[in-house]
Parts: structure tokens; sequence; C-alpha cells
């Protein structure tokens, strides 16, 4: 990984990104140096509108700089779903230092109601990263996935310092068990490290390096993403992917594992977006309701102003 400095200068001062988001409320000066960008807001999370290449550069910029752990989150339909069921995990999102759209179903869907959100799949980031920034002395740590992915990686881009720390399956149950991947990762020192137990497990896992308090570098939260990238697990054909179809490919390669996904929980995105629009169009009358009654229009003021 090429060796760069990562500064204000890189992404823009906090007095440049302390900007109105796309509804024309201030993000906190708090809130946004926790975060990559202050990121545009839809379905109840807070998403970085960021390109693949950019992306890589800010996760490298950062990584190489010895910092205290972040870590990325990647959510898609099966996630905001899961949200809508369990929002204590909502935290887990909030927390994340940069948040990439994985569904181009979410992309579309903001699309529709005007806000600059762009799918990045966290699969797309991944290979991004290994075809061509990683190389094979570069310290790597992954936790979670297979030793026969593990062994296809090292070998097919000859790295020699990558660490493995194998786990359970479902994590979520086993506190040992998160505890020792935290453990693992504040041990073995690594710029950037793959976390790849699937969601939640991940970003509970993720959760629990900050937590920690003793790890450095970057995490990705980044699902079956090594098993694409190793050929363990067929990816959809790009224009596939283009059209908003991999879920429909990932079905038809193996419709017992993703019947119940793609075909009973999946669908429900849509109330949830449906019942978002209504919840924003009420917020946006009563706001004109206010000016109107009061005769004034509101300007967003910085909190430091």
């Amino acid at each position: 990984m090429g060796k760069s400095e990562f500064d204000a200068s890189a992404t823009g001062s906090a007095a440049d990104w302390a900007k109105p988001d796309v509804k024309g409320k201030v993000v906190s000066l708090s809130s946004l140096l926790s975060r990559v960008t202050p990121g545009v807001k839809f379905l109840g999370l807070t998403f970085d509108p960021l390109g693949i290449a950019e992306a890589a550069r800010l996760v490298i910029e950062r990584s190489e700089r010895a910092l205290p752990f972040v870590y990325v989150v990647t959510p898609n339909v099966d996630h905001r779903v899961r949200l809508e069921r369990e929002p204590a995990l909502f935290p887990l999102y909030a927390g994340a230092w940069m948040t990439l759209c994985d569904s181009r179903i979410i992309e579309l869907m903001a699309r529709i109601d005007g806000a600059p959100l762009r799918a990045s799949p966290g699969a797309d980031l991944v290979e991004h990263l290994f075809t061509t920034v990683i190389r094979p002395d570069d310290v790597l740590n992954v936790v979670g996935t297979t030793a026969d992915v593990i062994e296809t990686l090292r070998a097919r881009y000859g790295l020699r310092n990558l660490r493995w720390h194998e786990c359970p399956q479902d994590m979520r149950l086993t506190p040992d068990a998160m505890a020792a991947a935290a453990q693992f990762v504040a041990q073995n020192p690594a710029p950037i490290t793959f976390i790849c137990v699937g969601s939640p497990q991940q970003e509970l896992v993720a959760r629990a390096i900050v937590e920690q308090g003793e790890a450095k570098g970057v995490g990705l939260c980044c699902g079956a993403s090594l098993e694409f990238l190793t050929g363990k697990v067929p990816r959809a054909p790009k224009w596939m992917r283009n059209l908003a179809l991999e879920w429909l490919h990932r079905l038809a390669t193996n419709p017992f594992r993703f019947s119940r996904r793609y075909l009973i929980d999946g669908p429900t995105i849509f109330p949830i977006w449906l019942e978002a629009r209504r919840k924003r169009r009420a917020s946006d009358d009563d706001d004109r309701g206010s000016q109107a009654r009061t005769g004034s229009v509101a300007v967003p003021v910085h909190p430091a102003a």
C-alpha cells in the first residue's frame, strides 16, 4: 500500500464538511468528527456517497496512520429489514466511520426521492483493494471465513503476512468468541482487518474491537466478499449487478439458503421506504406550516456559530 498522509486536506476540513445535508439540516460537529463525511441520511441510516476508488483511497489513507480502530459497514436491503425487527442494532451502523450502500435497490429508492446516494458494494471495494492496492508484503488481518478461502487468497495474491482468526458460525450467541476476535485484532496490529462473519455478527465484532480500545487501523465488515473474490461462491455477472438483479442470481444458485431472505423478508423494504416517505412529507408539511404561521424562514446555523 502506498504511503500517504491522511489529514484535513484529504477530504476537506471540518469547517468544509459542516454543510446542510439534502434536507437542509446541518450535521453536528461532534458527529462529523467521527465520520469520514457528513453523509446522506436515508431510511434511518447515514450513507457516505462515495465511489469505490474514493472509498478505497480514504480507507488506505486512514489505515496507514496507526490511528485508533474504526470500521466500515456496507448495509443492504437485508440489513435494513433486520433493523426494522431489531432497532437495537442501529447504533452499530451509527458508530461506523464509513457507511457504503451495498444495494442497488436502495440506490434506486434514494434516486426516486432525490437523495444523492450511490451504490458502492462491499464486494467491489474488497476486490479493488486486493487487485489495485494490496501488495504481497502488506500485513492484513482476516476475522472469519474458512481455511480454504484463506489459502486461496494467500496463493492468488502472494500474501506473506496475512493473519487469520477462525470464528464459530453464530458469534452473536457466543460472547467469548466475540471477545476473542477483538483481542486477536488488538494483538495483531494491521492496517486493514477484513471481518467476514456475516451480519449482524461482523458489525458486533467491529464494535467490540472499538470498545476493546487497543486496536489500530480500519476494519471492513465485508460478509461474503472474500468468498466471491476467491471464487468459492460465484458472484452474479456484472450486467445482473448493474440491473439490481444480483439477488436473483444468489437465489437461483442457492434457493435453500436465500428463499426466505429474498422472497419473504426482502420485499418488506418497500413498505419501510413508503413509511419513511410519508413521515418525510408530514415533516415537510409541518415545517411549511410553522413558517407560514411565523412569517419567517428557518436558516440552518452550525452549532459552533
